[in-house]
């Protein structure tokens, strides 16, 4: 490789500029460094680090895998040489990594970061966080059948789970079944619902789907002769709740408020009356209206002081804690 020497080599460091950045190492003392254009003050990974919050580890990290390069590196010692305005990428990579995103996402923002296309950002943000409300759906979900384990025994649960036999249950494919029996089918609607709220990677057809399996439960739970309130009740929340994770207000609004009526109405409480405030806090969370969200919160709280079962508090209490755009302040 052919070398430039400019000044005096007594002094001389030898950088390399680093890949993406130019093939060319020169070999300068540090005044013919500044004057071949480098930054005056270059920053070593440990400053980048303390400055950016990141760990020396993973700076060398994202050297090697090409997601955060330093500017120059030097050849006689390895050392990660970066520019005081890096440090500001540092920090978006960070913060982005701290919300969980994919590194292939990371790069993505990363890139719009760098382009100013601030719409590219947000849209993607947005979809990584119904992602993740997918995977606490999901997860909470988990939970649940855990206390019913539990509480309930391996074998029951194990019988209630079986959907390999011949009789359809509520956990079958809807339609499994007789198409007759109005409160199975709701049943299998509002389970395939929420395994679509539950899945991480929705597609445009699968919501469409988790909006018209939403429905159509709660239509046939109307259906059913000896159905309750808590029922309809309990199929509005979870229409409301569809529409909620797909950001759309004023039909969460609608339903969320059915809830509550359905509630009130029928003199239905414990753990019904706390989620019917809960839809509506989503909801309002979602229209943008962070001071009834933060009221139908807390009328929530109030209302989990009188659930009966500590499982079915506890579901409410981590509800709360997922409601866009509201810290947990209790």
């Amino acid at each position: 490789m052919r070398h430039r020497r400019l000044g005096d080599t007594r002094s001389a460091v030898a950088l390399e500029a680093a890949p993406g950045e130019g093939s060319t190492v020169i070999r300068m003392d540090a005044e013919s460094l500044l004057a071949a254009g480098a930054p005056e003050a270059l920053l070593t990974v440990g400053q980048v680090a303390s400055r950016s919050g990141l760990t020396a580890k993973a700076l060398r990290h994202y050297d090697r895998i090409s997601l955060l390069r330093p500017a120059y590196v030097d050849t006689a010692n390895g050392y990660r040489l970066y520019r005081s305005d890096q440090v500001a990428e540092a920090r978006l990579v960070g913060l982005l990594r701290s919300l969980d995103l994919p590194l292939d996402q990371v790069r993505t923002v990363v890139a719009a970061w760098k382009d100013g296309d601030s719409a590219a950002i947000e849209a993607l943000i947005r979809q990584h966080r119904r992602q993740l409300d997918a995977r606490v759906t999901r997860l909470r979900g988990s939970l649940h059948r855990i206390d019913h384990l539990l509480a309930e025994g391996l074998e029951t649960t194990m019988s209630d789970l079986d959907t390999a036999t011949i009789t359809a249950t509520a956990k079958s494919a809807p339609g499994t079944g007789s198409v007759t029996d109005e409160r199975l089918l709701a049943a299998q609607l509002f389970n395939e619902t929420w395994r679509l709220l539950e899945k991480e990677e929705r597609t445009r057809q699968d919501d469409d789907r988790m909006i018209h399996t939403a429905h159509a439960s709660r239509y046939h739970w109307g259906q059913v002769p000896d159905a309750t309130p808590a029922h309809l009740a309990r199929g509005e929340w979870q229409v409301s709740r569809v529409y909620t994770v797909l950001e759309r207000a004023e039909p969460a609004l609608h339903h969320a408020r059915r809830v509550l009526d359905l509630c009130q109405e029928n003199g239905i409480g414990d753990w019904d009356l706390g989620f019917a405030y809960e839809a509506l806090a989503r909801a309002y969370a979602v229209a943008g209206d962070a001071d009834l969200a933060r009221e139908y919160t807390d009328r929530a709280l109030a209302a989990a002081e009188d659930i009966a079962e500590a499982g079915d508090r506890e579901l409410l209490l981590s509800d709360l804690e997922t409601i866009p755009g509201q810290p947990r302040y209790w």
